[in-house]
């Protein structure tokens, strides 16, 4: 898990590298666009996984954190 944190912080860094090793070649339109097009296929795909990995199941009530017996209980989606 620490190993995906750490390649989430460091994702935009290595973008925005290549973003400059790509503005400073001489007529870079068709390489920024598909590194673009490429970025947001990324997004999306990212968006959908984590719908489906994290999402809370159909009819489910979200229960938000709360105190008890001098306790922290997370908040979490029960079923209905």
């Amino acid at each position: 898990m620490r190993l995906i944190e750490i390649a989430l912080f460091l994702v935009p860094f290595g973008a925005f590298i290549v973003w400059r090793f790509l503005a400073a070649q001489p007529g870079p339109a068709p390489a920024v666009i598909g590194s673009a097009a490429a970025g947001l296929a990324l997004l999306a795909a990212a968006l959908v996984w984590f719908a489906v990995r994290e999402g809370a199941p159909p009819n489910s009530v979200y229960v938000p954190a709360h105190m008890e017996d001098g306790q922290v209980i997370p908040g979490r989606a029960e079923p209905r």
